[in-house]
């Protein structure tokens, strides 16, 4: 009895990886920065919008894993069949370009994550984490290797940031208030990076693929079954922890937050070394997790668009990955730190591409020549249609903050 007990629960744990992967991608250094800045500036009044961000999030995470379980060609390739294979290249050079902007702070996380812990410049752990990540490529059953990384990493950063609430000690009702949906004033461009960052379409197109390489490498008769609202709970969850870490330290203080590092080195004179040590360990797995994950979302599309293939074994699609974890790598090391303006810049500026990318998947969710039984139900038609009029309205927002404001 007890083998079988322990088999069921790795299999639900496995069930559940291709959500975690993408709350690992996701959740990287520049969400962190933001997801603390906001709660600095505007306390525990902006919580509610992790709760929306992470709804939209569910319903096109859970879109594209049905069009993974439903079809054996990649969502591109049925992009292309439906549109024509211009449509396929434009979506795929768009996400190597938005996963390209975000790499290079991906590898400034990490540097300065362990620079800062051991007292070593953080250029050289840029190079030797990169290096390990591109490594990690060439090795057989890179996918099965992805799993075990980003299971280990999204524990060290949960653990790490639970840990740190406790340390804080909030007030539950400040919490609790947080929930109650209001605009502080000044907080629109923020929130914009926040749900462009939080409610990633891209992050959920990749989820298609990750739902056919868990296929690929499971029982050939066994159905995949879509379990993704757990990692997106994850994602929410971290996103909250962080937020409420710097409402209750920062926010009372009027401090002006500029990186995560900032917050780790906010918690060190209240609460010791220690705090901040453990703030350092989620930044690391954070940084980590997305430097692979965020690179192999990257080099997969534009792979895939320019016609190598969806996959994770195929080395045309390797080497394009290694390229973006190099040039992340590369302006990491030139410029050593990005001031948060242009972080923010760089998450709004991707909201301008996801609204017709989130078109293109909802549109092939819902034909049921493609397919089937799996098509969209009226629950996800509904909220898909309303997720795709917020991401279009926060376009429109980012227009009037850049150009017009």
């Amino acid at each position: 009895m007890e083998i079988k007990q322990e088999s069921k629960l790795v299999k639900r744990i496995k069930e559940i990886i291709p959500g975690i992967i993408i709350a690992a991608v996701v959740f990287g250094p520049s969400k962190m920065t933001i997801t603390s800045k906001l709660g600095t500036d505007y306390g525990y009044s902006l919580l509610w919008i992790v709760v929306v961000a992470i709804f939209f999030m569910t319903v096109f995470t859970k879109m594209a894993s049905r069009i993974g379980i439903a079809k054996k060609e990649s969502l591109l390739t049925l992009i292309g069949q439906k549109w024509g294979k211009w449509a396929a290249i434009v979506i795929g050079v768009g996400i190597f370009l938005v996963a390209a902007s975000f790499q290079a702070g991906n590898s400034i996380g990490v540097g300065i994550s362990i620079g800062e812990a051991t007292g070593t410049s953080s250029k050289i752990w840029v190079i030797v984490f990169n290096i390990i990540g591109i490594l990690l490529l060439f090795f057989r059953g890179f996918y099965k290797i992805l799993e075990k990384l980003m299971l280990l990493l999204i524990f060290m950063m949960l653990l790490s940031f639970i840990i740190t609430v406790f340390v804080v000690n909030p007030k539950a009702e400040d919490i609790i208030q947080g929930f109650v949906p209001s605009l502080p004033e000044g907080s629109v461009g923020l929130v914009i990076a926040f749900m462009a960052s939080c409610f990633s379409i891209v992050g959920a197109f990749y989820q298609a693929y990750l739902v056919q390489e868990r296929k690929k490498t499971g029982v050939e008769d066994e159905p995949v079954i879509d379990k993704s609202t757990t990692g997106m709970i994850i994602l929410g969850l971290m996103s909250a922890i962080v937020m409420v870490c710097a409402a209750t330290v920062l926010h009372p203080k009027g401090v002006k937050l500029t990186s995560a590092m900032d917050m780790a080195k906010a918690l060190e004179p209240l609460f010791g070394h220690y705090a901040s040590i453990l703030f350092l360990i989620g930044l690391f797995g954070a940084s980590f997790s997305s430097v692979v994950g965020n690179a192999s979302v990257g080099g997969t599309m534009l792979g895939d668009a320019l016609g190598y293939g969806g996959k994770l074994q195929s080395a045309k699609v390797r080497v394009l990955i290694a390229i973006l974890m190099i040039i992340g790598a590369t302006i990491a090391i030139i410029f050593g730190k990005l001031p948060l303006e242009l972080i923010v810049l760089a998450q709004s500026v991707t909201i301008f591409l996801v609204p017709f990318i989130g078109i293109a998947m909802f549109l092939v969710a819902r034909d049921e020549k493609i397919m089937g039984q799996h098509k969209n139900n009226r629950f996800t038609n509904i909220f898909g249609v309303l997720g795709l009029l917020l991401l279009t309205f926060l376009a429109i927002s980012n227009v009037y903050d850049l150009f017009i404001k």
